[in-house]
């Protein structure tokens, strides 16, 4: 039975499950060259169940940064002995979820964390796997709320202070001191930013040298970025430069381990919001596109000024006309596109916001008391639509 386009509800989120898989192949087959990497997804850019099924087949590990996560993680068929867990404000709660079940390791990002987890895992009569996430003050180009690595930032422990918090990790019997952890930031396509923290982990390995300290898991965090621009011509990363940046200029020992965390890489180009276009409105020097998707389907540009390519779907139109894209949210900054060249467009067109797999359906909001968008699959007879 064919479905007309006036059947379509909006808004919703629209998952490429296909190019999902053709990512993954491309990962694994970047960091199958070298055996002592392990990539675990960031489950933060979207725990929906279809995709985590389709990560988790492919044999990926979990990053995650809260007991929720970390139970969607359980809950999808990922292994326990593949999920570190990261966040710089664990509650008491996560920190006893993640000993009952044994986790790979809690990247702990201060000593006061340190000595919570030391204490509830002597109440559980458990031993903790921890790795010592530090800030290694580098510097990523990217945008300033998604920068992590700095020293004026809230996450890890100054690369500079980290020997005595291995000291006192080292004399805590109920810790297992596994490693070192860092994130510098999101969304970083300089791949110089990346060369620059492994200098700086070759520098801090070379200070542990003197020690009897030697880390058996190094996890240098994710980050990678991807292309907003053009994301139908560019819309897996370069896996294969971004690993090899580690291996030629990352100092590893021997027996270390090399740990990845990529979230945003793995499914944002799959991803597409579809909204419908409600109103265009003249105003004194611009068009208003006003659409049924807000800031609570899709809040990274309102968060961040973040760019999201925008194709109009339905408008056969030749000529285009300059527009600003906005959502019905009652708030100034509930803003798609500025200035967007644009097809001509009309009430009941069918909009796609392009690159939304990551951070669109998991920072997703009941705002204004709106209820939260259903997402569809390629293999949904809507797809016939979309495309």
């Amino acid at each position: 039975m064919s479905i007309s386009i006036q059947q379509i509800s909006t808004p919703i989120y629209h998952y490429d499950t296909a190019l999902l898989r053709r990512t993954l192949d491309t990962l694994l087959a970047a960091s199958g060259k070298y055996p002592n990497y392990q990539v675990h997804y960031a489950i933060k850019a979207n725990a929906n169940p279809a995709l985590l099924d389709i990560i988790q087949q492919a044999g990926l590990g979990i990053d995650c940064v809260s007991g929720g996560e970390l139970r969607c993680a359980l809950d999808a068929g990922f292994s326990a002995s593949s999920i570190v867990f990261a966040g710089v404000g664990k509650s008491d709660w996560e920190i006893r979820l993640a000993l009952e079940n044994e986790i790979l390791c809690l990247n702990v990002e201060s000593l006061a964390e340190l000595c919570v987890i030391q204490e509830i895992a002597v109440q559980m009569n458990r031993v903790a796997r921890v790795c010592l996430r530090i800030n290694p003050d580098v510097q990523a180009h990217t945008h300033t709320h998604i920068v992590t690595g700095r020293a004026e930032d809230k996450f890890g422990i100054d690369w500079q202070d980290v020997m005595p918090v291995i000291e006192q990790a080292q004399e805590m019997p109920n810790i297992d001191l596994k490693g070192l952890h860092f994130h510098i930031g999101s969304q970083i396509t300089d791949m110089q930013d990346f060369v620059d923290l492994c200098h700086r982990i070759n520098l801090i390995q070379e200070y542990l040298s003197t020690t009897d300290f030697c880390p058996e898991i190094i996890n240098v965090g994710g980050g990678l970025g991807i292309d907003y621009y053009q994301p139908s011509t560019n819309p897996i990363p370069d896996f294969e430069a971004y690993f090899a940046v580690f291996a030629e200029h990352l100092q590893l020992r021997e027996g270390q381990s090399l740990h990845f965390e990529l979230g945003r890489a793995i499914v944002a180009q799959c991803g597409s919001l579809i909204t419908r276009v409600l109103y265009v409105k003249p105003a004194a020097d611009k068009q208003f596109v006003i659409v049924d998707a807000g800031m609570t389907e899709l809040i990274r540009p309102a968060l961040y000024g973040a760019y999201h390519h925008i194709d109009n779907l339905t408008s056969q139109q030749q000529e285009k006309c300059m527009y600003d894209v906005v959502g019905p949210i009652c708030e100034s900054s509930d803003v798609f596109a500025a200035d967007r060249l644009l097809p001509l467009t009309q009430r009941g067109d069918i909009l796609a916001i392009r690159s939304a797999g990551a951070y669109g359906e998991s920072m997703a909001s009941c705002y204004n008391c709106r209820r939260l968008p259903q997402a569809i699959l390629d293999q949904h007879p809507l797809l016939k639509i979309l495309n």
